[in-house]
This record gives C-alpha cells, sequence and structure tokens, in this order.
C-alpha cells in the first residue's frame, strides 16, 4: 500500500461525508445543553466575579492574559451567552452565535474552574462549541433538521467531538496510570471504597460489603478506558453496543457515587444518526395517512354496497 494511499484513507476517516442534519440536531442540543451547564454544573463563574479573591486563573487564562472576573464582566458573559446559545439553538444565523458561544462558554469555563478542580468531562463539549461554526450554514431553522446534503466539513466536525469524547476516557485511563508511577495498580486499590465513603449513597454503601465487586468493576472500567478508542473505528449496531456500554458506565457512577459526566454524555449524541429523524417521522406520518386514507375508501365501499342493496 503507497503512502499516497494511506494519506487518503486517513483523509476520509477525519472527513466522513455526513448530512448537515446532524449537525443542526448537535447545535440545537449542546447550546441549550450549555445553558443547563450555567446553571446546574458550572454554576459559581458569577460568585467568582462577586468575590474576586477566589480567583487563581488557570493556564490558558494566564496564556491569553484574561482579565480577572467582576459582577460587571460575568454578567455580561452570562447575558451575552444566553442570547447567543438560544439563536444558534434555533440554527438562524448559527455561525455568527457559535463563534460568541466558543469563546464565551470557555471563558466561562476558565472562570468556574479556576479553584483547583478542573472537570474533564468538559473537554468534548467545549471542543464542540468551537468545531461547530466551522461547517457553513446550509438550510435554516426548521428546514435545517431535514437537511441531507452531506458534506465533509460536516463529517470534520462530528468526527471531532468523537474523538474529544473517546480521549476523555483514555486520557483518564492514562492519567490513572501517571499517578501511580505508571504502575497498573489503580484497579488493585480501594478507590471506589475511598469514593463511597465520602460520598455515601444506599447502592454504593451496600457494595461496601461486597469488596471483590468494587475490584471487578475498578478492572471492568479501566480496561473499557483503554479500548475505547475501538468505538472510532466500530460500524453500525458495535458502535451502538459500544456507546449504551459507556452509558451503562456513568449510569452505575450515578447510582453508586452520585456522580454524572453529563457534558460528556449528551456529546455522545455526534456517533448517532440523528439526520434519519425527521425522514422516519415523516415515513410514519405517510403510512399513517395512507392507512387513514384506505380505511375511508373500505368504509365508503361498504357504505355504497348498503345503499345499492336498499
Amino acid at each position: 500500500m503507497s503512502a499516497r494511499t494511506v494519506a487518503t484513507r486517513a483523509a476520509n476517516w477525519f472527513t466522513p461525508a455526513i448530512a448537515f442534519a446532524r449537525i443542526a440536531w448537535l447545535r440545537t442540543v449542546l447550546y441549550l445543553f450549555v445553558i443547563v451547564d450555567m446553571h446546574a454544573f458550572v454554576r459559581d463563574t458569577r460568585l467568582k466575579g462577586e468575590h474576586p479573591g477566589l480567583y487563581q486563573p488557570l493556564l490558558l487564562a494566564r496564556m491569553f492574559d484574561l482579565p480577572k472576573p467582576t459582577v460587571f464582566n460575568t454578567t455580561a458573559l452570562y447575558v451575552v451567552l444566553i442570547a447567543a446559545c438560544l439563536v444558534g439553538a434555533s440554527n438562524y444565523f448559527p455561525r455568527i452565535a457559535g463563534w460568541i458561544v466558543a469563546p464565551a462558554f470557555t471563558w466561562w469555563v476558565l472562570i468556574g474552574m479556576s479553584d483547583g478542580k478542573v472537570d474533564h468531562d468538559h473537554l468534548a463539549l467545549v471542543i464542540a462549541l468551537w468545531v461547530l461554526p466551522t461547517v457553513k450554514a446550509g438550510r435554516r431553522g426548521r428546514a435545517s433538521y431535514n437537511d441531507q446534503a452531506r458534506s465533509e466539513s460536516a463529517g470534520w466536525v462530528i468526527r471531532c467531538v468523537q474523538i474529544c469524547v473517546i480521549a476523555t476516557y483514555f486520557l483518564s485511563a492514562i492519567a490513572k496510570l501517571r499517578s501511580a508511577g505508571w504502575a497498573l495498580t489503580w484497579p488493585g486499590s480501594a478507590v471506589l471504597t475511598w469514593a463511597i465513603v465520602r460520598r455515601p449513597h444506599p447502592v454504593g454503601e451496600w457494595l461496601l460489603h461486597h469488596p471483590w465487586m468494587l475490584h471487578v468493576m475498578q478492572w471492568v472500567g479501566i480496561t473499557a478506558e483503554f479500548l475505547s478508542p475501538v468505538i472510532l473505528w466500530l460500524k453500525g449496531r458495535w458502535q451502538l453496543f459500544g456507546a449504551l456500554f459507556f452509558l451503562g458506565f456513568h449510569a452505575a457512577n450515578t447510582a453508586i457515587l452520585l456522580i454524572h459526566f453529563l457534558p460528556t454524555v449528551v456529546c455522545w449524541l455526534a456517533f448517532a444518526p440523528m439526520e434519519r429523524i425527521v425522514p422516519w417521522f415523516q415515513r410514519r406520518r405517510a403510512s399513517d395517512s395512507d392507512a387513514g386514507e384506505a380505511e375511508d375508501q373500505a368504509e365508503h365501499g361498504r357504505e355504497a354496497k348498503e345503499q345499492a342493496g336498499a
């Protein structure tokens, strides 16, 4: 196989032709989720503006010399984000709104996570916000959800989000190795026991009486994280099974530790063929309409027979 062939296949993998409709659905879901995230998860950004003494700028904030949070700039940032997210979610002027949301939400997250705890569940979400505006608008508004025109630029955006979703898990496994001096000691440790004691919950407390189950879960978890890149090359049903496994993984974490990964979970939609939603509803409506017409014709036929017999 020649180097040109390898390069072509790699380029085709990074830029698959994907319908603009999937981008439209992803825009709507992610921009609306950003509003939820601002109120439910990274919600102390405005508090940092009221108490700037709590602010310790992260590396990216230092690199770009971003101003310290104040009541004025955090409030302005909040208003701009809400307005731009609503416009972007409507798929009207999505590129203009997107180029506002991406830097604004990045700054919002940098302020909110400036107290020393950086949540890696926001990796895919932040990157998704930066790559979404690179796609041309195509159809606008409601029509965009059924835009079946395919584009390599849309495929590149989807692939970027997919890679970042998977990187969240794979890099987590690498971090576990690094924290243990590059030794595979994490799965055999008592980290889940410590986490349950720290975050007591009925399901987790029940598992404390079965420590072998906790060790099995740790081994399954780190193995799945190391193997997560395989999902990028799976197709169809197998990729769906992989996605469902990690969604179940997060459901288990929520049930045991009350830890969610919703910013990552919502980005799993990049793997879903959402461009099929509108055509499916159209076919469903058409079949219901045809069935109704057939029933009406049959009813008219019965009435005609009854009148003829009379």
